[in-house]
């Protein structure tokens, strides 16, 4: 009797052993597919890290993902971070994807593209993006419409503070805790740990908006470099600052410790075996700064504008110091990914102009096939084959002249010729995407409030008049120097949902009784600047004077009243109409608000 209750008792454990061991594989079955982190500087030059040899900064961190992993020899972007990122996300050059500048809706990335978050997510992954978007600000354009579950972070490009200023969750303002690039990771490591606990395989797209201006960066940080000082130099040494030099290289150990965050969260919770962990930057440097004596900086296509560091881990599958030799750039990473990832891209979809690296990743090859690579921006264009590099009429021998010293297209001018004809066909291939006249999207029941922001405006000065906006980057301004009732501004809108819409104003003024106008169409709305306000702008610790951005500064919120509107396209007006004082009141944005 007691050998039969003993014998139960065993196939009831095993039963037990046997149904434990189910929940575990399916469990691990749910979580077969790779992690994916991959973390974007911005305006981070190939020789800002000390893996590439600079001795005047230290990011261990980040080597550290190279050392455990690959780097590539030779990694491009686009010279620009707006269509870098466009690019990086479609797996197609940005021009196809619809952008072609990093303001004034320049930016904004074709609705009909699918994005590597919106693969991913369909094949049951967690996916969020914690940081600079700069592809669209308004609903669909917004991260939550293109495939993200979760956005914390800056929608459009220059931002004028980097402590405690006013960021995006989701669609709605939030107020940002601490220096920026720390309050990103504390928001991206939150999502690594809930994507854990679900037991999902999450997509964490990191876009840092530093080392980009303006050059606020911690004491801690400021002082390690400033303490160690500046050993080497740009080429260009007569246009370098070292108080700009100081602050980047500040910046960017301050990233390299927040990589360092990230990277140890993955060991605490067992993640580090599972998770591709990529590391690059948007373009060159910002500044004239030691840069492997590349030619150029940011906003050019010679090397030093488009080279950038490129590093990915993948213990186990990746071998560790492994370097890849040959031309791989930012196209690349959307099939590159969606492969490892074991993800297909759609049949039937948009061509990609990006060539899955794996082989040179995982195989015995350690080399990019050879191809045509293109890179352009604001007419200047450059094109990459082999060793040879074709820019604006000149050609280099990178294999022999890695600087560009020497122009030999005298000496190859069928090489030359090749390449420029290439360019020129590509060039207006691409070039058919762009819509030069876009429209924001007003009036989804999913964001049912929508902004037009100041940096989205087309201002319309008289022709004596001073309007503009307040400083020279648009995406970080707002409308200024409205000394008249002849200039207005204006915005292309496309409304998708008719009916009635609360319109609402954001402004300072130091006088209240300014009144305007707002109309779309034939429907129009008045209103008046009941009371003033006019704070002094938010204190800004800067390192270095700023020249690009404005400051901050805290707008009000007018109610202006309903507007009935049509559905289809149109250019919304804000005009004044009386000016109390020498000038009409500032202006942040506009907002249109569905009502139900």
């Amino acid at each position: 009797m007691s050998s039969m209750k003993n014998s139960r008792y065993t196939v009831a454990v095993l039963f037990v052993v046997l149904f434990k061991a189910m929940l575990f594989h399916e469990s691990a079955n749910a979580q077969t597919r790779p992690n994916i982190v991959l973390i974007l500087a911005d305006d981070q030059g190939w020789g800002d890290l000390s893996i590439n040899g600079n001795t005047n900064v230290r990011t261990p961190h980040i080597d550290k993902i190279g050392k455990e992993g690959a780097r590539f020899d030779r990694f491009y972007v686009s010279p620009l971070c707006a269509p870098t990122r466009a690019g990086l996300l479609t797996g197609r050059y940005h021009y196809r994807a619809g952008v072609w500048g990093v303001s004034n809706s320049r930016e904004f990335m074709n609705l009909n593209e699918a994005t590597l978050a919106d693969l991913l997510k369909k094949a049951g992954y967690a996916t969020g993006c914690f940081g600079k978007w700069h592809n669209g600000s308004q609903y669909p354009y917004h991260p939550n419409g293109r495939g993200f579950d979760e956005f914390y972070g800056m929608l459009s490009g220059h931002y004028a503070n980097y402590f405690n200023t006013t960021v995006d969750y989701n669609g709605e303002p939030v107020k940002s805790k601490g220096y920026i690039t720390d309050d990103l990771t504390d928001k991206a490591i939150d999502f690594i740990e809930k994507s854990r606990k679900a037991n999902k395989p999450f997509l964490c797209y990191l876009p840092y908006n530093t080392p980009h201006s303006p050059f606020q960066v911690p004491d801690e940080n400021y002082n390690r470099v400033k303490a160690r000082g500046i050993r080497q130099l740009s080429h260009n040494k007569g246009e370098e600052d070292e108080e700009t030099t100081i602050s980047a290289l500040a910046m960017s150990e301050n990233i390299d410790d927040n990589v360092g965050r990230v990277l140890k969260k993955l060991d605490e919770l067992q993640l580090t075996s599972n998770t591709i962990v990529i590391y690059l930057s948007d373009n060159g440097p910002n500044s004239w700064r030691w840069n492997g004596d590349m030619k150029g900086r940011k906003g050019v296509n010679g090397e030093g504008g488009v080279r950038v560091p490129f590093l990915i881990r993948w213990p186990g599958m990746i071998p560790a110091g492994k370097l890849v030799k040959g031309n791989a750039a930012y196209i690349d990473l959307l099939p590159t990914l969606t492969e490892l990832a074991g993800v297909s891209t759609p049949k039937g979809g948009k061509p990609l102009d990006g060539i899955s690296l794996k082989p040179a990743l995982l195989g015995a090859t350690s080399e990019v096939p050879e191809r045509l690579l293109f890179l352009s921006i604001n007419k200047n264009n450059s094109v990459r084959k082999g060793h040879f590099l074709y820019q604006n009429n000149a050609l280099y021998d990178l294999a022999a002249d890695s600087t560009q010293q020497t122009n030999i297209a005298s000496k190859h001018p069928a090489v030359t010729d090749s390449l420029r004809t290439a360019f020129d066909k590509w060039y207006a291939e691409v070039y058919k995407n762009i819509d030069s006249a876009r429209s924001i999207p007003v009036g989804y029941r999913q964001f049912p409030k929508t902004v037009l922001p100041s940096q989205d405006a087309i201002l319309h000065p008289s022709s004596n008049g001073t309007l503009s906006y307040s400083a020279s980057a648009p995406n970080s301004s707002w409308i200024a120097n409205w000394a008249d009732t002849v200039s207005y501004a204006s915005w292309h809108v496309d409304v998708h949902t008719p009916g009635k819409y609360q319109v609402n104003v954001r402004y300072t003024s130091p006088e209240s009784g300014d009144t305007f106008i707002i109309t779309l169409g034939k429907s129009h709305i008045s209103g008046t600047i009941s009371e003033a306000f006019d704070p002094p702008l938010i204190p800004s610790p800067d390192r270095v004077k700023r020249t690009a951005e404005s400051y901050e500064k805290e707008f009000r919120t007018m109610k202006v009243g309903e507007l009935q509107l049509s559905k289809g396209k149109g250019e919304l007006k804000l005009i004044a109409r009386k000016l109390m004082a020498d000038k009409f009141a500032d202006i942040g944005a506009v907002e249109l608000v569905l009502l139900k």
